[in-house]
Parts: C-alpha cells; structure tokens; sequence
C-alpha cells in the first residue's frame, strides 16, 4: 500500500477476466454494483488513447448507510470503488483505496471497519493465484 493508501493488487488472469470475476464475485456476495465505467472507451469516444481501465462503482447499503450516519462525510467516497487497469500488456492490476484508510480519513470509530474490509478481502481472494492445478479458485 502506498502512503496515499491505495491498494495495488496484481490480477492473475487478463484484463476482461478480471473485470468480469470481480463484478461476479460482487454480485454473488449481495453486494450491488452500481456503475461498470469503461474508461479506455471513454476517452476513445474523445479521440484520446489510453490503455484498458475499467472503474467498478459497488456497495452495500447496509454496510454503509451506518457509516454515513456516523460522518456523512465518508459520502464522498461511498459507494467503494475499484480500478482495473492494464497500463502494461499483461500487467493488471486492481486498485481501492484501503478500509484503514477511509476509517481514518473519515475518524470513524474502530468498530466500522468491517463494514468495509469485507470487500477488500472479497478483492483479495478474486485475485488470489490460481492453485497449482492450474484453476483459479471461484469466489465464495
């Protein structure tokens, strides 16, 4: 994690791939998906090039209605958000910023880091490395 306290987590299978597991994995886990904002096409449509970045907008608002009521402040950056981006040829990569992070930008109580840590782990097990079998393992 850097200072800033953006995760940068490396995806193990391709660009649409990783884009596809994690919305899946959301949307399996209850968690609702707000937004799939295809950058790299949005910047085509204004005749700029960029390499395929993809902005998952998600969230859960029983996870984090709580934390708004707590400091409304944390609207700004509800719903959570995770960037897919390939800036090198077979490079992913998924980027959030940390539940840490937002609980102490926002000083929120302890107690609501669960709230948000949930996704980071669901993250985290999507891009885990495929198994020796040569499988990825699916999302729980």
């Amino acid at each position: 994690m850097s200072t800033s306290g953006i995760v940068a987590l490396p995806s193990p299978v391709s660009f649409s791939d990783t884009v596809t597991r994690l919305v899946s994995a959301f949307q399996d886990r209850g968690i609702r998906v707000f937004a799939v904002i295809d950058q790299q096409e949005e910047a085509r449509a204004v005749g700029l090039c960029m390499p395929p970045t993809t902005l998952i907008v998600f969230g859960s608002p029983k996870a984090g209605t709580p934390l708004m009521l707590a400091n409304p402040s944390i609207g700004v950056d509800l719903p959570l958000k995770a960037l897919v981006c390939e800036n090198e040829p077979g490079q992913v990569r998924v980027l959030f910023t940390s539940a840490a992070t937002l609980i102490e930008r926002f000083s929120l109580p302890p107690r609501f880091q669960d709230n948000l840590a949930a996704a980071e782990r669901l993250i985290a097990e999507v891009l885990a490395p495929a198994d020796p079998a040569g499988t990825a393992p699916a999302p729980r």
